[in-house]
């Protein structure tokens, strides 16, 4: 029996771990953390924990008391706020408690996370991401390329705070609204966007699926799975260069025939769950490579139209987890 602990239980992401390891073959216990009592993931986990916002101070003072008490054979993180903070603590927290944290080195987080340095690694990599600059370097950036850009925060997610221009009046708005932004060319169209999930060790990525999909308020909710190959290629090759330890999301469009990569998450996505549908056991595969050892090989993905939908759990008002205790 395995021990995971699971964290961002009322992320979609951190569900969409949960959701990827039910139906097992592997005997495993879940417990899921997450500072809010009303997220639904913890009630679908054996033991569900409140934990401190990754904001707090204290927080990895908590999270290591969970550590502690429940002694996890591995650590899978479910919210882009808590990356940070355990990969710079990963080694130690792996001594420590002898749990494996599946975050990736500190560096790749950094550049995954700030979209500035994204688009930098990606470019002095010979790669062919959409080019950026930072307030105050538009001008030479506007002869170059144009409207329409995209004005986006420099560490976000969920497409919160992106904004296409077409003029100098919405930058300069776009711009005052935004305290740290980070401007982008606009390439390709809605209708050729598409999210590839990579697993990546020792600096050899072992396989990836790529689906094309359409997006509802910065989330994948219809997908288009196909083998893609020459696509795999590419972010097969970008995943290597990156160097995750684990998962890692490469998010582009293509634009005559180019892959344009403007982001990257060190981490499993939202469409995790997704995957495994198509045939992709990604949370499950990298679970057994960490703790059994056990070798990758890529899977030959169902070709699938996935249409995504909400769903519902109930929770009597005395069974909510720390209320009234």
């Amino acid at each position: 029996m395995y021990k995971v602990l699971v964290t961002g239980a009322g992320a979609l992401l951190g569900q969409g771990i949960i959701r990827s390891l039910a139906n097992s073959s592997l005997p495993l216990e879940i417990v899921a953390v997450d500072p809010s009592p009303l997220a639904a993931g913890l009630y679908w986990a054996k033991r569900g924990i409140i934990i401190r916002m990754a904001s707090d101070p204290r927080f990895l003072e908590g999270f290591e008391a969970v550590l502690d008490a429940e002694r996890p054979d591995i650590v899978f993180v479910g919210t882009d706020v808590e990356l940070p903070i355990l990969a710079r603590n990963r080694e130690r927290l792996a001594r420590a408690y002898g749990s494996a944290i599946v975050v990736s080195p500190e560096h790749v987080v950094e550049i995954a996370n700030d979209k500035y340095l994204t688009s930098r690694f990606l470019r002095d990599n010979g790669f062919d991401a959409p080019d950026a600059c930072l307030p105050g370097e538009e001008g030479e950036f506007i002869t170059r390329y144009g409207f329409p850009l995209v004005v986006k925060p420099r560490i976000g997610a969920r497409s919160v705070g992106v904004r296409v221009v077409c003029s100098h009046d919405e930058l300069q708005q776009a711009l005052s609204k935004q305290t740290d932004a980070v401007i982008q060319e606009y390439v390709g169209t809605e209708a050729e966007e598409y999210t590839a999930g990579t697993i990546t060790f020792d600096g050899k990525c072992e396989a990836s699926i790529v689906m094309r999909r359409d997006l509802r308020d910065g989330n994948t909710y219809r997908a288009f799975v196909e083998e893609f190959g020459g696509l795999n290629d590419a972010v097969q090759r970008m995943a290597g260069v990156l160097g995750a330890f684990g998962p890692a999301n490469f998010q582009f469009r293509l634009q005559s025939g180019r892959v344009r990569v403007f982001e990257i998450n060190a981490r499993f996505s939202g469409t995790t769950p997704l995957r495994k549908l198509a045939g992709f056991p990604e949370v499950e595969m990298v679970l057994r490579r960490v703790l059994e050892s056990e070798p990758i090989r890529q899977p030959k993905v169902r070709p699938l139209v996935i249409l995504r939908h909400w769903s519902e759990i109930g929770v009597e008002p005395d069974e909510l987890i720390g209320v009234g205790r």
